[in-house]
């Protein structure tokens, strides 16, 4: 499915169905077959660039499931979402935006959702993107979680070399990586301001070796993204939605590749 520059994506290709868990409905779209990956959208939300990166995920022969959890869902990214999603999210209870939050509370809906995709599917896949990059790590505290992909991870947005994770959520994490052999694959740009090489440094002393962390050349990220990245974000940083460039070879597009395949080792199929 294309989607033209500049304009919503109806999402018509996605199942919308209202999951709850513990009382909190959330809308998320689903597509696909195959074993179950749960992809959690950027800010300001479910952009066309993170559907059109939910598509080849599924066309690779799994099923995703694409949680609604803020902004508009299909909305092209405009640069007053800053006002209308991003100041909201960060001021809401369900996500812990700044440095001594700890986890998100929003990851127990997430841990939910990741339970029902795995009895419905099998798998399961977790995908952070910006905002939600680290609620893949923390997810994983759900042991149905097997393959968990952080993604230029953004919060705490005040302590550069922070993680957005409990004390006592780290300690187990560490824990379950290394009793059951996890991996966890990231990607940044070098480059980044909103994901620097100290938080990488961090992940890499809470999980060792386990932790997986790529880093590509700022230099060839998509120099015309949405208006949202160009004027708020102002740096290179979402590596596999608004900053991917879409030609064959291009480091961006073998980083898609590389998260696909590593779902697939993780989680048992083949792409296609």
């Amino acid at each position: 499915m294309t989607i033209t520059r500049g304009q919503n994506d109806p999402l018509d290709d996605f199942s919308r169905k209202v999951v709850g868990v513990d009382g909190v409905d959330k809308t998320v779209h689903v597509t696909g077959t195959g074993p179950a990956v749960v992809l959690m959208p950027e800010m300001p939300g479910i952009s066309p660039d993170v559907a059109r990166f939910a598509r080849w995920v599924r066309d690779a022969g799994f099923s995703v499931y694409l949680p609604s959890l803020f902004g508009v869902d299909g909305a092209y990214p405009l640069a007053e979402a800053q006002e209308t999603v991003v100041r909201r999210a960060c001021v809401s209870a369900e996500f812990r935006a700044f440095a001594g939050g700890g986890t998100s509370p929003v990851v127990a809906w997430l841990r939910g959702l990741a339970r029902l995709a795995h009895a419905e599917r099998g798998g399961v896949g977790a995908v952070g993107l910006c905002f939600s990059g680290n609620f893949a790590l923390t997810m994983a505290l759900e042991p149905a979680v097997i393959a968990p992909v952080v993604n230029h991870p953004s919060l705490p947005l005040d302590d550069p070399g922070g993680l957005e994770i409990s004390d006592e959520d780290a300690a187990a994490v560490a824990e379950r990586v290394a009793r059951d052999g996890l991996k966890v694959l990231a990607y940044r740009f070098d480059n980044d301001r909103w994901c620097t090489g100290r938080r990488f440094a961090a992940y890499q002393a809470l999980l060792g070796n386990a932790f997986d962390g790529r880093v590509l050349a700022s230099e060839t990220a998509n120099t015309d993204p949405p208006p949202f990245f160009r004027d708020v974000v102002g740096c290179a940083h979402s590596v596999v939605t608004a900053h991917l460039v879409d030609e064959s070879g291009h480091p961006t597009v073998r980083a898609r590749d590389e998260i696909i395949a590593f779902l697939a080792e993780r989680l048992g199929t083949r792409r296609a």
